[in-house]
């Protein structure tokens, strides 16, 4: 059978995108003009008046800007079916897209001198363009995403290999139905262990088997997940299937190690693979600090008076004060003081001693509860951002007492001190936290550490926020 036979979302959801995002673009700019030349609002915040120019030349203005902009989005990639790409991407993608579309907007408007573009609509062109065009994007998603949940428009897959690195390929996929696969079953030279999640799906057969599965039954992607030493299998696994349309994805054993993506530099003609990377340039670490301290005054500025209710509240509730300082380790082994709300009885640990904390923990308070669903109990951590001891975005920090034994058990874990601890990470908002495996934050710690860009801290922080307002906790 063919699989795609039966997607007519292929064409419809990029077609949708299209109409979409033009139509944010055309009522962005009636909304700009409207605002600063019909509206009288910025005549009462006492501008100068001037004369308002016709609104045909702001309508002929978006004839020609619609079409370079949707160019500028399907050049990133943007229309299509893109099944792993959350609404924290979209948005990040929207920004940069319409910064560079208004450079081109105000480029062609010193050009064009038939008469003087407001530089107000262009700032508020600059925002309402953000605003509608990720309401778009919402709507958009939500589209795909029930085409989804209704079995429509899955793409069918397969899986190749047995071991551990295939089931977690196996989990992380069931784990997101949003992405649209259907994993019709795994081809392997041996079945996989019954212990893994992965024995519950159809094995199909040995891995010599799986070009004519492939081509019998329309596969359209195949994850390998098999050990580096199957490397010569996987070499003919895709050779054989040459002539056919069915992509392959790679999960490279190696990434246990090595979290980091892999760069070619040059010296004087010999070829080096650079495996490992300074983090941060200077500038890159000003920007950073600089995002860090103006989001984070922000942020205790808006939240001012859910602290104080906090405040109020936590001593009313249960024994003890409304703050809990701990030691934690950040950027270089350093050791420093981290802040965060009480969400426990007072001296939780005096019987135990240090203990990870695991979901649905019986020590936490009735308002702990609600405040770690919520993390509003990390809050506190805002002074520690503020002061210079944490990032907004980073590894989370950890107790000295932790840190002497997973040093000791795990490779590379130290590596996560190359760079400030953060209030949120790339792993936390991949779901690991709270009780989950400590290889795998490391490989998502490191590979933060690695592909560190300020558009990468957007991301992860938006996540955070949609993580936050479903009640999940990040920690």
């Amino acid at each position: 059978m063919a699989a795609s036979s039966s997607r007519r979302g292929d064409f419809l959801i990029p077609l949708l995108g299209v109409v979409l995002d033009s139509a944010a673009i055309e009522l962005a700019f009636l909304l700009s003009y409207w605002l600063r030349s019909r509206s009288g609002l910025f005549d009462r915040l006492s501008f100068t008046g001037v004369d308002a120019p016709p609104i045909s030349a702001y309508l002929l203005g978006s004839l020609f800007i619609i079409p370079v902009w949707l160019a500028l989005f399907q050049a990133r990639k943007m229309y299509g079916i893109r099944r792993s790409v959350t609404l924290a991407d979209e948005i990040v993608n929207v920004v940069k897209i319409v910064s560079i579309g208004m450079l081109i907007v105000m480029s062609a408007a010193f050009f064009y001198r038939a008469f003087s573009y407001s530089r107000i609509v262009f700032g508020l062109l600059w925002i309402t363009s953000i605003l509608f065009i990720s309401s778009g994007r919402v709507i958009l998603l939500g589209i795909e995403r029930a085409f989804y949940r209704q079995g429509k428009n899955l793409q069918h897959t397969l899986l190749v290999g047995s071991g551990t690195l295939a089931n977690q390929v196996c989990t992380r996929l069931d784990g997101h139905p949003s992405f649209g696969f259907r994993l019709v079953g795994y081809f392997a030279d041996t079945k996989a262990n019954p212990s893994l999640e992965l024995s519950r799906r159809a094995y199909l057969g040995p891995i010599s088997e799986a070009p004519l599965y492939i081509r019998q039954e329309g596969i359209e992607i195949v994850f390998l997940a098999m050990e580096s030493r199957d490397h010569e299998q996987v070499v003919r696994l895709v050779t054989e299937c040459e002539g056919l349309n069915v992509e392959f994805m790679m999960v490279p054993d190696v990434l246990n190690l090595l979290a980091s993506h892999v760069t070619v530099r040059e010296l004087e003609g010999i070829p080096f693979l650079r495996v490992k990377t300074i983090p941060f340039s200077v500038w890159g670490r000003i920007l950073k600090r600089t995002i860090d301290v103006a989001v984070s005054s922000l942020l205790l500025l808006v939240f001012s008076p859910i602290w104080l209710l906090l405040t109020l509240l936590i001593p009313l509730t249960s024994k003890g004060p409304s703050l809990f300082k701990q030691e934690r380790v950040g950027l270089d082994g350093k050791r420093f003081t981290m802040y965060k709300f009480r969400s426990m009885g007072e001296n939780a640990e005096a019987e135990t001693g240090p203990v990870w904390t695991k979901r649905d923990d019986a020590r936490r308070t009735a308002l702990g509860v609600f405040m770690r669903k919520t993390s509003l109990d990390e809050l506190p951590q805002l002074f520690n951002v503020l002061k210079g001891d944490m990032s907004l975005v980073g590894p989370r920090p950890e107790r000295p007492y932790f840190v002497d034994q997973f040093r000791q058990l795990v490779p590379k874990y130290l590596d996560r001190h190359r760079v400030k601890a953060g209030m949120t990470g790339w792993a936390q908002v991949n779901g690991l936290r709270g009780d989950t495996s400590l290889e795998e934050r490391i490989k998502y710690d490191l590979y933060y550490i690695e592909n560190w860009s300020v558009s990468f801290d957007m991301k992860i922080l938006l996540r955070t926020m949609g993580t936050a307002v479903r009640f999940r906790h990040v920690d």
